[in-house]
């Protein structure tokens, strides 16, 4: 069931109808193994047939503004597990990755996956716009850099020790990254959030806006993490401002969280 869903949203820049498909398959498989009930289903179903009708009418700013709005909304609902009837998997169970690392958990989420469906309904410029920022290699390469740079930071400020690991369910770890939260959060916080401000109110302060908000998400993990979020969100929305395409904020965002898994504690350092 999990693979299908990746592969549905693997397809959903390309191919809509494909991807469409798949997410059916796997929302069937998904009410066969309990993962949805049809409470949740039906709530779903609402939030399309919403999204259909501001396609539908986009045309009528009138209506397809309101409408929008709903979606929006209901994404940040699913986003944040409160639309009721998901039975979303337990895969990880508070395992310690490493000795000094705080205990993990991870769920893989239905609900978190269907956000980009929606979006992409609302905004059909989520994985490609024109933003008019190009730069050189030099930027590149120091956006880049960013990455560990920021994971040593944290290091320095006592979040985070170097520690590298090879847990056994790395590959459980790189789907439900790069799909259920990457791709969601990036679909979300910059292909969504940051390009509509962008839209109303200019390039940099919706980087800046679109930035804290995505940190203000982790506020769960405490400020430390809020202020880790917020620099990770101005690297990853960058990288969408830079490139107008969203599936480079998403592999930014998947690099930083694969090599802080991979070389730094996880997702925390705990004290002894």
């Amino acid at each position: 069931m999990w693979g299908v869903l990746s592969i549905s949203l693997f397809f959903l820049p390309f191919n809509r109808l494909i991807a469409w498909l798949f997410l059916a398959a796997s929302a069937g498989m998904g009410m066969y193994h309990g993962v949805l009930t049809p409470l949740s289903l039906g709530c779903v179903l609402v939030i399309a047939a919403l999204a259909g009708l501001r396609h539908h009418y986009r045309a009528q700013p009138n209506l397809a503004v309101p409408l929008e709005v709903l979606v929006v909304t209901s994404c940040v609902a699913l986003f944040l597990h409160l639309v009721p009837g998901f039975h979303n998997q337990l895969m990880i169970d508070g395992e310690k990755p490493g000795p000094l690392s705080a205990p993990f958990t991870m769920y893989y989420n239905f609900d978190k996956a269907l956000v980009p469906f929606l979006l992409f309904a609302c905004l059909p410029t989520l994985f490609a716009a024109e933003t008019g920022k190009s730069v050189g290699k030099t930027a590149w390469i120091a956006l880049i850099v960013a990455v560990p740079a920021l994971l040593l930071v944290a290091v320095a400020l006592g979040g985070l020790k170097i520690e590298l690991h090879a847990p056994g369910w790395i590959l459980a770890f790189v789907m439900a990254n790069l799909f259920f939260v990457c791709m969601a959060e990036e679909a979300l916080f910059r292909g969504y959030l940051q390009q509509r401000l962008s839209q109303w109110l200019g390039a940099w302060p919706a980087l800046i806006i679109a930035a804290l908000v995505f940190g203000a998400a982790h506020l769960a993990g405490g400020m430390l993490m809020v202020v880790f979020a917020t620099l990770a969100g101005l690297i990853y929305g960058l990288a969408w401002m830079w490139s107008g395409r969203l599936w480079v904020p998403i592999l930014f965002h998947f690099g930083l969280n694969l090599t802080h898994l991979l070389l730094f504690t996880y997702p925390l350092y705990q004290h002894p």
